[in-house]
């Protein structure tokens, strides 16, 4: 059965700065219409640094939407058409202070998929050096250094809520 639903027309209703909101036009497989609500992001890289004793860097960050303080691996948005892999390395200098030659990919995940296109690009850096931070002028974060197997702990107990914080912790 198809189940593909066709876009009649994109509807802006909002264009800000991270994000764009629509109110679409569309067809369901059967013909039908109806209206689709979708958030367009640029999407995001993220990566998980695990150094040669199985401890991991996370960052500590007050996230304003969920009105508290999160853990979660050095994440940043994507520019329009940057490329996720050099996101992802200069996230990590910028947030956690750390320069990694390369990363290996884990995983894209769709964080939201019943009504954003954001994509989220998880790499893995097992090779790092330290470097100065530089975070955004609106970034205020803590480096929080911990074992690898306390962090995997934290994310199946529910207190790392953090979902590609999760997910990267537990593909590695």
């Amino acid at each position: 059965m198809n189940m593909k639903e066709q876009t009649v027309s994109k509807n802006y209703v909002y264009k800000g700065r991270i994000i764009k909101v629509r109110n679409d036009d569309a067809l369901l497989p059967n013909g039908k219409p109806c209206k689709r609500e979708v958030v367009e992001h640029n999407g995001g890289a993220s990566v998980l640094a695990v150094d040669t004793e199985n401890f991991c860097y996370l960052v500590r960050q007050f996230r304003y939407p969920y009105g508290e303080e999160l853990l979660e691996i050095p994440a940043g948005k994507l520019e329009l058409g940057e490329n996720p892999k050099a996101c992802a390395i200069r996230e990590l200098a910028e947030e956690a202070g750390l320069s990694a030659k390369d990363i290996k990919p884990l995983c894209q995940i769709y964080p939201t998929p019943g009504y954003s296109s954001e994509i989220i690009y998880i790499y893995l850096a097992t090779e790092f050096t330290p470097c100065d931070t530089n975070p955004d002028e609106d970034e205020f974060l803590n480096l929080v250094k911990m074992p690898l197997s306390r962090a995997k702990s934290m994310a199946l107990d529910g207190t790392i809520k953090d979902a590609k914080t999760i997910i990267a912790l537990l593909k590695v």
